[in-house]
C-alpha cells in the first residue's frame, strides 16, 4: 500500500494490524481519484471509516487542504497516526477515535461541510443509506462535493438517497465504488 500520486507519492502507507479492516487497494484509489478529481486547490475531506487513513492521506496528497480521520479502533488511530507522520501530514488531519454517528453528531456541532466523504465502513455492517441520508439531511456536502461509497461488490445501492444521486458506480473485483452527489448537479452538466 502507498500513496499513488501528488505531493507524497510513491510513500509507504502502512496497514492496520489484524483482519478486521479491509485497506482499499492501490488500484482502486487510482480509479476513484480518477472519477472525482484527480486532483484539488484545497478544500475538506472526511474518511470516516478512515482505517489506516489511505483514502485521506491520498486526498492531501492530491490537494485537500484539510482532512478529518475518524475510526472506531485503537489500532487503526495509531496507524493512521504513523502514516501521517511518515508522510509529514500531520498538520493537515485531525484524528479522532470515535463511532460513525457520534462523530457526524460532532461534525454537524462544528458546522463544517465537505468536498470529499469517503464512507468505507465493514461490508457486513452496512449503514451507507442511512449514513448518506444523515449528511443529506445536516447539509454536510458542499454544493460540488462528492460521498464515495467502497462497499461489497454485490451491494446495489439506490440511485437517489436524501438529495443526492448515484453518479458514478465501478466495480473492481469483490470491490464496488459507488459516488453520490447532488441531484441539482446533475441538471446543471
Amino acid at each position: 500500500m502507498r500513496v499513488v500520486s501528488g505531493q507524497y507519492k510513491g510513500r509507504p502507507l502502512k496497514a492496520v494490524p489484524g483482519v478486521t479492516t479491509r485497506p482499499t487497494t492501490d488500484k482502486v484509489k487510482e480509479a476513484i481519484f480518477n472519477m472525482v478529481g484527480p486532483y484539488f486547490e484545497g478544500g475538506i475531506a472526511l474518511d470516516l471509516f478512515a482505517g489506516s487513513g489511505g483514502l485521506g492521506i491520498e486526498a492531501i496528497s492530491r490537494g485537500i487542504e484539510r482532512c478529518i480521520f475518524v475510526d472506531r479502533e485503537q489500532k487503526a488511530i495509531q496507524t493512521i497516526h504513523k502514516n501521517l507522520e511518515a508522510c509529514h501530514a500531520e498538520d493537515a488531519a485531525e484524528v479522532y477515535r470515535n463511532d460513525a454517528e457520534r462523530a457526524l453528531k460532532a461534525i454537524i456541532k462544528r458546522e463544517l461541510r465537505f468536498d470529499l466523504i469517503f464512507l468505507d465502513p465493514p461490508y457486513k455492517q452496512q449503514k451507507l443509506k442511512a449514513l448518506i441520508s444523515s449528511i443529506g439531511e445536516n447539509l454536510l456536502l458542499q454544493k460540488n462535493g462528492f460521498i464515495i461509497t467502497e462497499h461489497a461488490a454485490d451491494v446495489q445501492l439506490p440511485e437517489g438517497i436524501s438529495q443526492f444521486s448515484l453518479m458514478k458506480n465501478e466495480t473492481y473485483g469483490m470491490t464496488k465504488i459507488s459516488i453520490y452527489g447532488y441531484k441539482s448537479r446533475l441538471e446543471e452538466e
